[in-house]
């Protein structure tokens, strides 16, 4: 029998998945501390594209949203996400504000990564596991699996040997973002993937947009998991990763053990499950099984942020007819692994297909320079016709006389104005004019956003003092709720 442990998704791949990054700092702290004492591994926290849409949408610093939860959960190791080459923009980011970026997040409380390349640039990878190491903090090598002729067992096998080799390293982590990993595949992928590991420990991320993840995850187990991803039952499930209630009872059943605290899940569950109702999130969600899912393979983080999209351009009645599209420009493009960015640029493309009702008549910039290798090397060719169309589109020529530059970090500095890091990143990331209405919006706000009074601002600086986890608004009338 295995010991398991246990890696929370709740406030990053949760609500990136069910409610498309609008998670804000109020949502999330009154449930922190319950979080801190359950007993996780690792608590995974933030990525840059959470940012992004903090300072968009919510006008809110994710510095500052960053520091309060760090500062909430002192006991657990706290993770981020990083892309290798970009985790600023879809598009690709100088190493020197990559490297940047990452000694950030560090400085902010940040001690566990998983750090990825849909590509598998290996060096770009380890280039940033080295900067992690500057601050002695855990990496976890990703291998985003993904479906298609040419991700073979023995191609997963390669990059595990090559991330492995490194000291750097200290984990590998299978994430299958479609969730179409079964126990047929599991059987051969895994122990290719173990044999080249040389020990490290092997975590296992599925999203469970098929709903069979949660039995891909015991399935794994014999085969070497032993860290899996979970979330909180209202946070969990749909696009998401499979519950923590749910995979702790069942390891239990099948004999294995956990260092979870099982009475701190509960609590958890309840709070989320109110402020998603209150903000008109989806929670406790549960997806059918769909052939369509294992074609376009759209991963689950990108699930909610296309609903999302959709909706805003009224076209949400289109969302099956998009989702075939994905699955045909998926495999035109040279079957480019569905996570950020080539999942966002897929989709797009597919969109602006089915918008347009020409294929490719519209072609952005991003999908030029994929083509041209600006990303790294496509794992197989691009359509030939598909190619010459993208080639010849208005903006190729151009966008292929300006490969990516590899600007210093003085000169970035200079360039953006400021020698404060933090601002550096933002400004990177975010145009002025966002930034601004982010600072014009105010100091961070730790009771919710879409409650905001006066009254409820006073009695959450209260709270904060009393950390008391929970506060209720019924009838217009204001109530606060213990529980221990």
């Amino acid at each position: 029998m295995a010991q398991i442990e246990f890696l929370d998704e709740t406030i990053r791949d949760g609500q990136q998945s069910l409610w498309g990054m609008r998670l804000q700092a109020g949502m999330a702290l009154p449930a922190a501390s319950y979080l801190d004492r359950t007993g996780f591994r690792v608590i995974d926290l933030t990525g840059s594209n959470h940012f992004e849409v903090l300072i968009r949408h919510c006008r809110e610093n994710p510095w500052q949203m960053m520091d309060a939860l760090v500062e909430a959960m002192p006991q657990t190791t706290l993770r981020s996400g990083m892309r290798s080459n970009a985790s600023v923009t879809f598009g690709t980011t100088p190493d020197s504000l990559m490297d940047a970026w990452m000694r950030q997040l560090n400085r902010h409380g940040a001690r566990s990564f998983w750090i990825y390349d849909v590509l598998f640039n290996i060096d770009k990878m380890l280039r940033l596991a080295r900067v992690a190491k500057e601050f002695g903090s855990e990496v976890a090598g990703a291998i985003m699996f993904t479906l298609s002729p040419v991700h073979t067992d023995a191609y997963y096998a390669d990059k595990v040997d090559k991330l492995a080799a490194s000291s750097d390293v200290d984990t590998i982590l299978l994430y299958d973002t479609a969730g179409v990993l079964e126990k047929e595949r599991l059987s051969t992928l895994l122990p290719a993937i173990v044999s080249k590991a040389r020990g490290k420990p092997i975590e296992f991320h599925a999203n469970n947009i098929l709903g069979q993840s949660a039995k891909a995850y015991l399935d794994a187990i014999p085969l070497g998991v032993t860290i899996l991803h979970t979330a909180s039952r209202p946070m969990a499930n749909g696009p998401s990763v499979p519950s923590t209630e749910i995979m702790a009872n069942n390891i239990e059943l099948l004999g294995h053990s956990h260092g979870l605290d099982k009475a701190m899940l509960a609590p958890v569950a309840a709070h989320f499950e109110r402020v998603g109702k209150a903000a008109g999130f989806p929670v406790n969600q549960h997806n059918e099984y769909n052939v369509l899912s294992i074609q376009h393979q759209i991963p689950g983080g990108m699930v909610g942020t296309l609903k999302a999209q959709l909706a805003q351009h009224g076209i949400s009645d289109r969302f099956d007819d998009v989702l075939r599209e994905v699955a045909i420009v998926r495999r035109e493009l040279g079957y480019p692994g569905m996570a950020t960015p080539f999942s966002q640029l897929v989709g797009i493309q597919s969109v602006l297909n089915v918008v347009n009702g020409k294929r490719y008549a519209v072609i952005p910039d991003e999908i030029v320079q994929y083509a041209a290798g600006f990303y790294g090397e496509p794992v197989a060719p691009i359509d030939a016709n598909v190619l010459d169309r993208v080639m010849n589109s208005p903006r190729a020529r151009e966008i292929i006389a300006h490969p990516p530059e590899q600007p210093t970090i003085e000169e970035l500095r200079k360039r953006h104005g400021t020698n404060d890091d933090d601002t550096l990143i933002l400004r990177a990331l975010m145009p002025e004019a966002d930034l601004q209405k982010m600072r014009e919006a105010g100091p961070l706000k730790r009771y919710f956003p879409f409650f905001s009074s006066p009254e409820l601002e006073q009695v959450g600086r209260l709270m904060q003092i009393a950390k008391l986890p929970f506060v209720h608004l019924q009838a217009g009338k204001l109530s606060i709720t213990l529980r221990r």
